[in-house]
């Protein structure tokens, strides 16, 4: 199948189309790979203070993933386990340059055409899926949470929103997708976000600290296609 999926904040957009190959080898085990391609359009700060406008196209981080499934009338329970290669490119962002991981565990119940749910991970990476698609990738070891419910509308189009938390430790790396390689180092003026001063900024884990609230809606008008869309302020 095929998926566009979107996300604004105040930093801009980022958009991607994935297209993933897979097969189910039962209800309970199935393996998917891909490649994302990203859209990016953002507004940096300058070093006077002032902000530019970016565009951004490009591959992303080829994945492999691994997804278990426990379905249970009480609580079904779902583990992704994902590793990339760094095909993308780290000057615009779309990659970290390293290979990375990502040990999802995700539980939810159905009540009706309610589904409340939650999950943990765990990775050396903020996953570029996570919520939404951010404006950054980043490089360092991490835990993210995410609690929140769904609603399926119709057959075709559900809709959901959650509060996550993202807990990184140790040194981390941020790539930005909104600053080019020649952009202005943190300090030259401006504020805000490392990703909205500088190209890749590299410091403790409060670089990767991320917490908040998003909404989205999923529309499958298809058998192949699917289209997602988010928004976190």
């Amino acid at each position: 199948p095929r998926e566009f999926s979107g996300s604004t904040n105040s930093q801009g957009q980022v958009m991607s189309l994935d297209s993933t190959v897979g097969y189910l080898f039962s209800n309970h085990f199935g393996v998917d790979a891909g490649i994302p391609i990203y859209f990016v359009r953002g507004t940096a700060t300058t070093s006077t203070g002032g902000t530019t406008s970016t565009s951004t196209t490009g591959l992303g981080d080829a994945y492999l993933q691994f997804r278990l499934a426990f379905p249970n009338p009480v609580l079904n329970y779902k583990i992704v386990l994902t590793g990339t290669v760094p095909t993308g490119d780290t000057t615009t962002g779309l990659s970290t340059g390293h290979a990375t991981y990502d040990w999802t565990n995700h539980f939810d119940h159905h009540f009706g055409r309610w589904t409340p749910f939650a999950e943990l991970g765990l990775g050396n990476s903020i996953p570029s899926n996570f919520v939404f698609n951010r404006p950054y990738a980043s490089f360092g070891h991490v835990a993210h949470f995410q609690a929140g419910a769904g609603y399926q509308v119709a057959d075709w189009v559900s809709v959901a929103a959650s509060a996550y938390d993202v807990a990184p430790w140790g040194t981390q790396t941020i790539f930005s997708r909104v600053v080019g390689k020649s952009g202005s180092p943190p300090g030259m003026g401006g504020s805000g976000p490392v990703f909205g001063l500088a190209n890749q900024t590299t410091g403790g884990s409060d670089l990767a600290n991320d917490n908040g609230f998003s909404a989205g809606a999923d529309f499958s008008p298809g058998s192949v296609l699917d289209f997602s869309l988010g928004y976190s302020p």
